[in-house]
């Protein structure tokens, strides 16, 4: 594996790394980029010649300049276990919690409950996918990170599609305090499972991206509570639907910056 240093006299600003990341994502022998934009550094950890990098580089009319070529183990076999671990870890959790919140879910007959288990099971998913990215080239890391914002968006629409069923239907309200309880149990899972995603210090888009799946989750459950105290207080099932399809809309938009990944 080598490692090639490039300085990069206008690169000072997410922006510029955004044009660089979409410039090399097609380059297939490329493993990881590493940006440092206070010092305008790229380093580009890769298995193929250094020449094409440069050359396309050079296209984006930045100021580039290859500034050091060298042998290195960056991308090992120590990164890669310790994202294995990690993601193998908030795999778990996540599929712990989709049987648990879809069966409390449909014994509550809460639509918001249901809604955060399907979130928990395409989190599982999204998490496979990106077991099966470590260590494998950028572009295969880009292309698994939008199937998964693809899925997602397939179960939002499912789940809208439920919702409206259910709004246009006679429901009960359903059981707020399993609906609380529950979600603060979700809550607790959704913010140990950043935490360890935050730790693991990638920069790689397959892990970027279940940091963003993971985001959204704390949020969800947060509106699932939300929507536990207003079925209490007004005794009615309609919060539950409302923060249910609010629950989809978010899955939407999070897959969508997944595949602006």
């Amino acid at each position: 594996m080598k490692e090639a240093i490039f300085h990069v006299e206008e690169m000072d600003c997410p922006a510029e790394e955004q044009l660089i990341r979409m410039k090399l994502q097609g380059i297939d022998h490329i493993e990881a980029l590493h940006f440092d934009l206070p010092r305008r550094i790229l380093r580009v950890v890769h298995a193929g010649e250094t020449g094409v990098i440069d050359a396309a580089l050079a296209e984006l009319k930045l100021g580039s300049r290859l500034v050091e070529t060298r042998d290195t183990d960056q991308r090992s076999v120590d990164q890669d276990v310790r994202e294995r671990r990690v993601l193998w870890a908030v795999l778990g959790i996540n599929l712990l919690f989709f049987a648990i919140e879809s069966s409390f879910g449909i014994l509550s007959g809460s639509m918001a409950l249901l809604a955060d288990s399907l979130d928990m099971l395409a989190d599982a998913i999204v998490y496979g996918l990106s077991l099966m990215a470590v260590g494998a080239a950028f572009k295969r890391k880009k292309s698994l990170a939008s199937v998964s914002g693809y899925f997602q968006i397939a179960l939002a629409l499912i789940g809208l599609t439920e919702v409206l069923r259910r709004f246009f239907g006679s429901e009960v309200p359903p059981e707020f305090r399993v609906m609380i309880i529950v979600s603060l149990l979700a809550l607790a899972a959704n913010a140990l499972c950043l935490y360890l995603l935050r730790r693991a210090g990638s920069e790689e888009v397959h892990m970027r991206a279940s940091m963003i799946f993971t985001s959204n989750d704390v949020i969800i459950n947060l509106g699932v509570i939300l929507a536990g105290i207003l079925v209490y207080w007004l005794n009615s099932g309609l919060p539950d639907l409302v923060i249910g399809g609010i629950v989809f809309i978010i899955v939407v938009r999070g897959a969508i910056r997944i595949l602006k990944l």
